[in-house]
């Protein structure tokens, strides 16, 4: 029990550095750290001051825990997260959720930048995940089972929870997002760190993806072992559908990420808000 012995050690370190008990759980993608400007930051801890935590080595990932207050509840954002083109294992990469969820976590937030591969879905608009496609080629729940955990072999029927989903669309609902369009799709998920071929991009499309990206299912198995509920938003960064494709920069993912963050950002805190 080795890996329960690290995640317990973690947990017990932050517990030692802030009396804090966090309701929900928030994992920031590229380019989407700003949303902790919408909280009252209580305390914050550099991921390389906590035990056994991996350390980000992402452009735009700040690599820290935020503790604050965002829609009048306790959480707990993880500003950067981890992914498998950086070297780490899949263990690695969900160890955070884990410790997350010893400290109490009751639902976890998940963002993420992404291509889309659907023509419906273009750059700066929002994707609500309704499921996903996971070609990362590999599964933080492969290997010995942690049962105090989670089961062995824990359901997928539904990764993203659907109540929550539908309390996301009332919002997009009743505000102006102006030329923002919020969809609901498919998410599949890659190695990276390269982007894709167009013929790669035609692929995803022909087995049902609508967007892909390079992270947020390994985060997002590993919470619903644990029984977490989840809700898992994109922002589109660039386009796979067309037929010819133009060259994409970090700097244009993050520009388009920022676009459309703070559209994300209202979503998250007016879900947050009426969670009970």
């Amino acid at each position: 029990m080795i890996m329960l012995n690290k995640i317990q050690d973690s947990a017990d370190f932050i517990r030692s550095q802030i009396d804090f008990k966090p309701q929900f759980g928030i994992i920031l993608g590229t380019g989407l750290g700003g949303l902790v400007k919408d909280m009252d930051i209580e305390f914050t801890l550099n991921y390389d001051k906590i035990p056994n935590f991996p350390v980000s080595t992402v452009e735009s990932h700040a690599g820290r825990l935020v503790f604050g207050v965002l829609g009048n509840k306790k959480v707990l954002a993880m500003q950067g997260r981890f992914h498998y083109y950086e070297g780490y294992s899949f263990q690695e990469i969900t160890f955070p959720v884990r410790v997350l969820k010893l400290l109490g976590i009751e639902k976890l937030f998940v963002s993420n930048a992404c291509g889309s591969v659907n023509p419906e879905m273009k750059t700066c608009d929002l994707m609500i995940i309704k499921d996903h496609i996971n070609l990362l080629g590999g599964n933080p729940l492969r290997g010995k089972n942690i049962d105090e955990l989670g089961p062995r072999f824990p359901d997928m029927a539904e990764p993203y929870d659907r109540e929550i989903i539908k309390k996301a669309f009332e919002i997009v609902d009743h505000n102006d997002f102006g030329e923002i369009k919020v969809h609901s799709g498919v998410y599949a998920s890659v190695q990276g760190p390269n982007l894709e071929t167009q013929a790669e991009y035609k692929y995803m499309r022909i087995i049902g993806a609508d967007v892909v990206g390079m992270s947020t299912i390994p985060e997002v198995l590993v919470a619903r072992h644990m029984g977490i509920p989840c809700f898992a938003i994109s922002v589109i960064t660039d386009e796979g559908f067309h037929d010819e494709l133009e060259e994409v920069s970090v700097e244009d993912v993050i520009a388009a990420a920022n676009k459309s963050e703070p559209y994300m950002t209202k979503i998250i805190k007016e879900l947050i808000a009426g969670m009970y």
